[in-house]
């Protein structure tokens, strides 16, 4: 088994914000469909934007841009730009994030911005095979009452979605301030996630899972921080939704290598890989899997993550059987070629 075949490797993406998969060159090519002026009109000048000192300074730029998706055509062409690149990185499954509080701030309806991604969410599974979900947004330095109308708007929606989290800039917007918002989306039927423990601090992981009652924790870097909280995860199961890549570039950590994943493995938590913004980030999911692989994370603990990804899917124990065969199969493929190889040598 070489790095190489990390890309072939069957696995699920459950961190991902499709808005942060806008490359600048389709971000360029929507403001001009749309007439929208932004400060860059070249490919090589909105390029070097792309470069971050900590997550405000990221999200300043992702949320200008994101003024550039003005249609469902636009929506689907985003969502389809992803799934291409996801299902060359062998992503059987994604649950998508995206933002409508921010679309609609800036003029739109949910239903032009969901048509659009269901939409290039359908031709994906038709095109490649890739089957995939979406998980609304809440953008918790926005009023809450902004999250419950945000409720409101995509209540006759719901059916469309699979579940509910929690994003956009951490500290001072703790998980407490949307207890009732959570509360309200288990009622809907919505599965619930929240990013916690990245910027933020442990307690924040606490809170989400004391208050929200989420399944899933986004990121959970500083999870590490607090070994009662580790055990914890460990002991009832609950997967974390890790991003290297994206880590490093917003300067939670120097490098992939001071990352906590193999501790956090060795005792028992499950940790996924995902891409979070990989247009903003500098590497889809692949990458983040060589990247650990580069990082000195062995080839074994690589292929439980991804086992990882499909076991904490919100998919139906058919689909979730389907894939783990698929992961599964490989995996014996790989052993029996380093067998193999071994036994030439």
């Amino acid at each position: 088994m070489t790095v190489d075949t990390l890309a072939t490797l069957p696995k699920a993406e459950l961190h991902l914000h499709i808005e942060g998969t806008l490359e600048p060159d389709l971000a360029l090519e929507l403001a001009r469909r749309n007439s929208v002026d932004l400060p860059w009109t070249d490919l090589r000048t909105l390029s070097r934007q792309y470069q971050f000192d900590d997550l405000q300074s990221f999200l300043d730029l992702y949320y200008q841009l994101m003024a550039v998706l003005r249609t469902s055509d636009d929506f689907r062409d985003l969502m389809l730009a992803y799934l291409g690149r996801a299902a060359r990185d062998g992503v059987l499954h994604s649950e998508i994030f995206f933002d409508p509080q921010v679309h609609m701030r800036n003029g739109l309806s949910i239903d032009t911005v969901m048509d659009g991604l269901l939409d290039g969410m359908r031709i994906g599974r038709e095109r490649w095979g890739i089957s995939s979900s979406l998980i609304l947004c809440i953008v918790r330095d926005l009023p809450v009452e902004s999250a419950q109308s945000t409720l409101d708007a995509v209540e006759h929606r719901v059916a469309d979605l699979v579940g509910i989290g929690l994003d956009s800039a951490e500290v001072g917007y703790p998980p407490s301030l949307f207890a009732e918002v959570f509360d309200r989306a288990a009622r809907m039927g919505l599965h619930r996630v929240a990013h916690a423990g990245e910027e933020g601090p442990s307690s924040y992981v606490s809170e989400a899972l004391d208050l929200l009652h989420v399944e899933r924790i986004d990121h959970g870097v500083h999870s590490a921080d607090d070994p009662s909280l580790v055990k914890r995860l460990a002991s009832e199961n609950i997967p974390l939704t890790m991003c290297p890549l994206s880590n490093v570039r917003l300067h939670v950590v120097p490098e992939v290598r001071d990352l906590p994943i193999p501790s956090l493995l060795e005792a028992g938590v499950r940790v996924t890989v995902s891409s979070d913004d990989p247009a903003y980030f500098g590497g889809y999911i692949a990458d983040n899997y060589r990247a650990l692989r580069k990082a000195g994370l062995s080839l074994a603990s690589l292929a439980s993550i991804a086992r990882n990804s499909i076991e904490a899917s919100f998919v139906d124990a058919e689909d979730r059987a389907r894939m783990l065969e698929l992961h599964d199969s490989w995996k014996r493929r790989m052993e029996d070629g380093e067998k193999s190889e071994r036994g030439n040598a």
